[in-house]
């Protein structure tokens, strides 16, 4: 049985990357999806794929950094379809530096978006989960917050924010919603591209390129999360290359 097939999922940071790819997937495989990101055009671009190739998918621009736009997106699942049975809190941003350099605005967007923006994800979809009596929660967390290492001090501990936040969560969440935590490792996606730090950019895309698994990696993932049966909760998956240490 396809526990995936007709399920309404909304994707956070859903126009690139680990979202897109999830995206493409779960409605591949008979999910409605629901896209929220930044990028209007990326936004309109996938959902006439996913349409084109026979899936169903709506979307709106979202910017996790506002609680109104997370809570128009879930709002839009459920005016839409009539439900939201799995929210992927997915968007993130990792500015990685020295603590030293200060660079505070970076410290500021990864709480924000990260941090928040997950759990801005909670508050619209949590009162929808319990008036149904199901749904289920994936954040996306990063292997970053398994291993700390030097220039990801900030970004790993908004991560580990969210590790917390989400076992707290799942222990809340009594026996009709699930809760997974995905851990990716080094994926080829445009992470870097927002990095302000052009040596530690240039380092990163030239790890990126040596090894990183892609996106779809993760996607399949999620679809493992998502096609349990409903009482088997994946509490967390973690999906790393080989060569990563």
């Amino acid at each position: 049985m396809d526990n995936i097939k007709n399920k309404v999922v909304v994707v956070t940071g859903a126009s690139s990357g680990i979202g897109k790819a999830t995206a493409l997937l779960l409605a591949a495989r008979g999910a409605k999806v629901v896209l929220g990101a930044r990028s209007q055009d990326k936004l309109e671009l996938l959902s006439a794929r996913i349409i084109k190739a026979g899936g169903e998918a709506v979307y709106t621009v979202t910017d996790v950094r506002k609680r109104n736009d997370v809570a128009n997106l879930v709002n839009l699942a459920v005016t839409q379809y009539g439900k939201i049975d799995v929210l992927i809190n997915n968007a993130g941003v990792g500015l990685l530096s020295a603590l030293e350099e200060l660079r505070v605005d970076d410290w500021e967007e990864m709480i924000d978006v990260n941090l928040k923006g997950t759990l801005y994800g909670i508050a619209a979809a949590l009162p929808i989960f319990r008036k149904q009596g199901f749904g289920h929660f994936i954040n996306t967390l990063s292997t970053s917050g398994l291993k700390i290492v030097p220039l990801q001090s900030v970004y790993a501990g908004t991560k580990n924010a969210v590790r917390a936040i989400t076992e707290g969560l799942r222990q809340e969440a009594g026996d009709k919603l699930r809760v997974t935590i995905i851990s990716p490792g080094f994926v080829h996606t445009d992470f870097a591209d927002a990095l302000t730090n052009e040596t530690v950019k240039a380092q990163i895309i030239e790890a990126r390129d040596k090894m990183a698994i892609p996106p779809d990696a993760i996607a399949r993932a999620i679809a493992f999360a998502i096609d349990q049966p409903d009482n088997v909760d994946v509490g967390e998956i973690v999906v790393r290359p080989t060569a990563q240490g």
